[in-house]
């Protein structure tokens, strides 16, 4: 059981301020750390292990929240965190959110070499170039987990995929697949090129037709999806990079579909196309 108060009651703490300092770039840069806040993505924190070793390496509770979700203090405590319980103002001095949920995690980075993503071979992957929208970024990287992707790659003109808005709209699809980041939009276009994967940019102005390109069966091979800039989409130089440029097509009276929408509706083809010619696992299960 807890005890009757929390250990920790002061923002002044070196350990919150410590912690607090990872809402800022620079030093979850020089850190190697980032903040996962809620319940699911310190669940999922919790359970994820690197290289390096386990990935979450401290935890924040208030004494509701340690009680409430005993099962996720009990698994940080499993997983080697140091676990703190924390007055509920020292949690909202910590927390990037409005009404914090009570844990709040810090955990080391994982993102995987670029490479290494290359050597797995993966048959579907969701390029980010130039994104700048963490909430954007973090709902890309949650429809690619839901889509049965292998990878996410960020550009280096991209955002941070640490930003504290972009961990939350993952809801803890940053732990479940290999995330590469910085990476110049050139080098990975060819590196997904070499390693046989088919890279095609979304873009609303493309010459191809999505519904065309999956009545054609042109969709089931190893596909790389580039997503661009949520204002102004991709530059002319990047579309000219990739294999194709594919519009998803407007049936109704909208004007256009939001960059998470649209991630959702092409990676979603091409799992469909890929577990209809067998080589995809399905995106339903594990």
């Amino acid at each position: 059981m807890p005890p009757a108060t929390p250990e920790l009651i002061s923002p002044r703490s070196p350990r919150v301020i410590a912690a607090r300092r990872l809402a800022k770039r620079n030093f979850r840069g020089k850190e190697r750390l980032f903040l996962a806040e809620g319940p699911q993505a310190v669940r999922e924190a919790a359970g994820h292990r690197a290289q390096g070793g386990a990935t979450l390496v401290e935890l924040f509770a208030t004494l509701e929240a340690a009680e409430r979700y005993a099962d996720i203090v009990g698994a940080a405590r499993d997983a080697g965190a140091r676990v703190h319980l924390a007055a509920e103002q020292v949690i909202a001095d910590i927390s990037t959110t409005v009404t914090p949920q009570g844990l709040v995690g810090v955990c080391r980075f994982l993102d995987t070499p670029f490479e290494e993503v290359l050597a797995a071979r993966p048959r579907l992957v969701a390029l980010l170039a130039n994104v700048r929208d963490p909430g954007n970024a973090g709902t890309v990287l949650r429809c690619a987990d839901a889509a049965g992707a292998e990878a996410v790659v960020l550009t280096d003109a991209s955002v941070d995929v640490y930003n504290p808005k972009a961990v939350r709209a993952s809801v803890g699809s940053l732990f479940h697949l290999p995330v590469a980041v910085g990476v110049p939009v050139e080098l990975a276009v060819e590196g997904l090129r070499a390693a046989g994967v088919r890279v095609l940019a979304a873009d609303g102005a493309g010459d191809r037709d999505l519904d065309d390109e999956l009545d054609k069966g042109t969709m089931g091979g190893p596909t790389a999806w580039v997503f661009g800039n949520e204002a102004w989409g991709l530059p002319e130089e990047t579309r000219a990079l990739t294999d194709a440029v594919v519009r998803v097509p407007i049936h109704g009276k909208a004007e256009s579909l939001n960059l998470a929408t649209a991630a959702a509706v092409c990676l979603y083809a091409s799992a469909r196309a890929q577990r209809a010619s067998g080589g995809c696992r399905s995106v339903t299960g594990n």
